[in-house]
C-alpha cells in the first residue's frame, strides 16, 4: 500500500479503472527501488508480468511532480512492433497527466519526429538504431533535447547481451550522456536472464551507480505443453504401436488436412482452426515456406485464408496488418513469424503457440512460450519436430533425432534447474570499434588522434581493445580511405567513408545482405536478397510472385502474384546453442525416463533413439567406429568450443591421425576418416592439448573469418585475433579433450 499511496493520482485511477486489486511484487519492488534509492534496477520477472507498468509508474509519478525541462526518459525497445505496442499503451496512461509520448524509428513519420525536435518533452520510445542515427545527424542538438534526462529504460534487456547490438546500446546510450551533460538512472527490463548479476554489472557500466535486482517471488505457473515428433514422409514412428506413458492427443483435430500433406504441418493446420495462435520456426525462409504450405492447404480445402505472415524482411504494412489483427479480440487467426513477435509486443488473448524443431536457446524458448498464457489462460506451446526419415543404411550419426532431443534439453535444463543462457560479453567487438569509431567522426568532424582515442577508447564496452589495435585499426582506415589526413594532422572521414556513413544501413551493427525492395503495382511486399533474374519466381509475405523486372541501380524489384510454391532465401541464419543443452541431450539418451509432455510418435523416436545409442556406446563413448577408417565423434560441446575442436582436430592433430575428409554437422557431431586406432587418436588429442595453444594458430592458413557486419573493413590481423579470442572457447574445448581422452584411454 505505501508504493501505492506514493503513485500520482492518475496512476491509482488507472489501476482502479483496470480493476487491480493489488499490485504485483514486481511493481511494489519497482517503485520501492525508484522511489526511495538513487540505483539503476534490473526487473527480472516473467512474460505479462507488469514490468512496464512497474518501472513507468514511479517514473510518470515523479514527472508529474517536477516535469523535466527536457526529454526526462529514453525507453529503448529492441523492436519496432515492440515500440509500438509500448506506445500505444502509454500514451493512453500519460494523456490524461500531459506527459508527452514520442515513438521514433524508420517506420514513423518524420511529422512526429519534427513535433518533438521542437518540443523534447516527456518520454521517446526508440530503436538503437534510431538513437544512433540521431546521434549521427543531430549532435548539436543533443543537450538540447535531452539535458534534463533522467531514466533511460531498456526492455527485453537480454535480447542486446548476446553481440553487438548490445555494445552498441551501451555505447550510444554513453556518448548520449556525455554530450548532454547528465547520468540518467538505467533501468533493464526483463523475462529471461542468466545471470541477472552479471546483467546488472553489464546494465550500470560507467555509471558510478551499483543496480538493485530485486529478488521477485514468482507464483507458480502451470504449463500446457506437448512435444510431437513427424517423419516428413513416410510412415510414422508410432505407426501401429500401442504406447504406454504418451501424451494423448489433446483434442480432436477440428478441420482435415489435405490427402499427401506434410504431416508435421498438416498437424498445425488440423489444429489452428477457430484458434488464435503463433507458429515460431528459426528462419525466414522457413517462415516463407510454411506459410505458403498452409495457405496451400485452405485453399484445396475450399476455406477462407487464416495464416498471416510476420518477420523482418517483411514491409511495415504487411507486419502492422499482422499485428493489428493480432490484437483484434473478434479474429482467430494464426501468424507465421522468426523472432519478432517473440519479444514484449502484448498480442492479446493468444491461445496457443506452436514450435516447428527447437530453437536455440532456453531464452528463445521462454520468451515464445511466454507469448501465451495472458488473459489468465495457462501458457502453453505445442512443439512440432520434423526430420527425413533415415535412409536403411544410413550412419549411425543420421539416425539420431538431434532436434528432438535439442527440444526436450531446452525444456528439462529449464524445468529441473532454471538454468538460461549466460550474458555473453567476453568477446573482441573490433566490428563494433569500427562503426563507433566512424559514427563519432562523422558526428563531430575533425580531430586529431588522441582526441578520437579518448572518445573511443574510454567508451566501457571497448575495455579490452588495447592501444595498439586502435593505432592498428586507425592505419588501414587511413589506407583504405575510410579516413583522411588533414594537413594540420588531424582526421576526418574520408569518401570511401563517407559512402558507408550516408547509407541508412550505416545506423545497424548486425548483418545485414544487400536487400532489393519488392513491388507488385502500388504495393509494397518487403525485401528479399540475391533476386532473381525476370521471369523467375520468389516467396514472399506467404505468396509466390512471378519477376516482371529487377533495377538493379535502384534496388527494386517489380513482380506479380501467381500460384505455386518456390523456397525463399534471405540471407544465412546462425544458431548459437550453449555446452549445457548438448550435456543434456547426452544424458536424455541415458536416461529411460519418459517426460509427460511426449507424445506417442515422439515417445516412439526417443525410445528408438535410446536403443541406438545404447548399441552403438554412443553415450559412453565420444569416438565412434563407423566402419573401416571411418569414425564420428560426439563432443557434446556448444557451438563456439565445439568450432574449436574443429580447428584444433585439423590443425594441431590433422596431420598426426591421418585426418581425411572431415565433415563437421556442428554442433552434434564430426564425422572423419584416419589412419590410426581410437588409442592412438586419444593420445595425439591427449598429447597436443596439454601444449600451450595461441588462439591464433586456430585460424586456417589464408583465412578471414568475417563475422560481423563490418569485419569487412578491419585490418586482417584484427579480424583474426576477434575471432580467435573472442568467438572460439579454446579452454572449454581443451578441458572437454582432457575429459575424453581419459575416458577413451580408459576403454582402450
Amino acid at each position: 500500500m505505501a508504493i501505492f499511496e506514493r503513485y500520482a493520482p492518475f496512476i491509482q485511477n488507472f489501476i482502479y479503472q483496470n480493476g487491480w486489486e493489488a499490485l504485483r511484487a514486481v511493481q511494489a519492488a519497482a517503485g520501492d527501488v525508484i522511489f526511495n534509492t538513487d540505483e539503476n534496477l534490473l526487473l527480472t520477472a516473467s512474460t505479462a508480468s507488469g514490468k512496464t507498468e512497474a518501472a513507468f509508474f514511479p517514473i510518470l509519478t515523479l514527472f508529474s511532480e517536477d516535469m523535466p525541462s527536457s526529454v526526462g526518459a529514453v525507453y529503448i525497445g529492441p523492436l519496432k512492433a515492440l515500440i509500438n505496442d509500448q506506445f500505444s499503451r502509454l500514451n493512453d496512461l500519460c494523456a490524461e497527466a500531459e506527459i508527452p509520448v514520442w515513438h521514433w524509428h524508420g517506420d514513423v513519420s518524420q511529422s512526429h519526429k519534427n513535433k518533438m525536435l521542437k518540443h523534447p518533452s516527456g518520454i521517446l520510445q526508440i530503436t538503437p538504431e534510431s538513437l544512433e542515427a540521431m546521434l549521427l545527424h543531430r549532435h548539436s542538438a543533443i543537450s538540447r533535447l535531452f539535458g534534463d534526462l533522467r531514466f533511460i529504460v531498456i526492455d527485453e534487456v537480454h535480447s542486446l547481451m548476446r553481440g553487438d547490438r548490445g555494445g552498441q546500446t551501451l555505447c550510444i546510450i554513453e556518448r548520449l550522456t556525455r554530450l548532454a551533460g547528465v547520468n540518467p538512472r538505467r533501468i533493464g527490463l526483463s523475462a529471461t536472464l542468466g545471470d541477472p548479476d552479471e546483467a546488472g554489472a553489464f546494465l550500470s557500466a560507467g555509471t558510478g551507480r551499483r543496480t538493485i535486482v530485486p529478488k521477485i517471488e514468482a507464483k507458480g505457473v502451470r504449463w500446457r505443453l506437448s512435444m510431437e515428433h513427424f517423419y516428413i514422409g513416410g510412415r510414422q514412428a508410432s505407426d501401429g504401436k500401442q504406447i504406454e506413458g504418451a501424451l494423448p492427443l489433446q483434442e480432436e483435430a477440428t478441420d482435415q488436412s489435405p490427402d499427401a500433406a506434410d504431416p508435421g504441418i498438416g498437424y498445425i493446420f488440423e489444429h489452428t482452426r477457430g484458434k488464435k495462435c503463433l507458429v515460431f520456426v528459426n528462419s525466414r525462409e522457413e517462415c516463407e515456406a510454411v506459410t505458403t504450405t498452409l495457405r496451400q492447404y485452405c485453399e484445396i480445402n475450399n476455406e477462407p485464408d487464416r495464416f498471416l505472415i510476420h518477420h523482418g524482411n517483411l514491409s511495415e504494412s504487411y507486419r502492422e496488418t499482422a499485428e493489428a489483427v493480432m490484437k483484434d479480440e473478434e479474429q482467430f487467426q494464426t501468424t507465421v513469424t522468426t523472432a519478432t513477435l517473440e519479444l514484449g509486443i502484448d498480442i492479446g488473448r493468444l491461445e496457443r503457440a506452436f514450435q516447428i524443431d527447437a530453437p536455440f536457446t532456453v531464452s528463445s524458448f521462454l520468451q515464445r512460450m511466454g507469448r501465451t498464457g495472458r488473459r489468465e489462460l495457462p501458457p502453453e506451446m505445442w512443439f512440432v519436430m520434423r526430420e527425413e526419415q533415415p535412409e536403411a543404411r544410413a550412419m549411425l550419426p543420421e539416425t539420431i533425432p538431434w532436434k528432438l532431443l535439442q527440444g526436450v534439453a531446452l525444456v528439462q535444463t529449464y524445468l529441473e534447474e532454471k538454468w538460461v543462457e549466460p550474458p555473453k560479453l567476453d568477446r573482441l567487438p573490433y566490428s563494433l570499434l569500427y562503426h563507433q569509431t566512424m559514427s563519432i567522426m562523422a558526428a563531430g568532424g575533425e580531430m586529431t588522434p588522441a582526441e578520437l582515442a579518448s572518445k573511443v577508447l574510454t567508451l566501457q564496452y571497448f575495455g579490452n581493445v588495447t592501444k595498439e589495435d586502435f593505432r592498428l585499426l586507425l592505419r588501414h582506415l587511413l589506407d583504405i580511405d575510410h579516413l583522411q589526413r588533414t594537413e594540420q594532422g588531424g582526421l576526418i572521414v574520408g569518401l570511401a567513408g563517407e559512402r558507408i556513413i550516408n547509407s541508412f544501413k550505416f545506423y545497424a551493427v548486425f548483418q545485414d545482405d544487400e536487400e532489393y525492395t519488392v513491388r507488385s503495382g502500388s504495393q509494397e511486399l518487403g525485401t528479399i536478397v540475391k533476386p532473381p533474374p525476370a521471369g523467375e519466381k520468389i516467396a514472399l509475405a506467404g505468396h509466390v510472385w512471378l519477376v516482371d523486372e529487377v533495377d538493379h541501380k535502384r534496388h527494386l524489384v517489380y513482380c506479380e502474384q501467381i500460384k505455386g510454391r518456390v523456397p525463399a532465401y534471405f540471407g544465412e541464419c546462425a544458431g548459437d546453442i550453449a555446452t549445457k543443452i548438448l550435456e543434456r541431450m547426452r544424458s536424455i539418451l541415458q536416461e529411460e525416463k519418459i517426460y509427460p509432455y511426449l507424445m506417442k510418435n515422439a515417445v516412439v523416436r526417443l525410445e528408438s533413439a535410446r536403443h541406438t545409442a545404447a548399441n552403438s556406446g554412443l553415450t559412453e563413448q565420444s569416438l565412434i567406429c563407423l566402419g573401416g577408417n571411418m569414425y564420428c565423434l560426439v563432443p557434446w560441446l556448444g557451438t563456439y568450443s565445439f568450432l574449436a575442436l574443429e580447428r584444433f582436430l585439423k590443425l594441431r592433430c590433422g596431420a598426426r591421425l591421418g585426418i581425411k575428409g572431415l565433415d563437421s554437422a556442428r554442433p552434434y557431431f564430426i564425422r572423419f576418416n584416419m589412419r590410426v586406432d581410437q588409442e592412438d587418436f586419444w593420445k595425439v588429442l591427449s598429447e597436443e592439448a596439454s601444449k600451450p595453444i595461441d588462439p591464433m594458430e586456430l585460424v586456417y592458413p589464408g583465412e578471414v573469418p568475417i563475422f560481423s557486419k563490418y569485419d569487412e573493413f578491419l585490418p586482417d590481423e584484427l579480424i583474426k585475433k576477434g575471432f580467435a579470442y573472442g568467438i572460439l572457447n579454446i579452454a572449454e574445448m581443451r578441458a572437454r579433450v582432457f575429459e575424453l581422452a581419459s575416458k577413451g584411454l580408459k576403454g582402450a
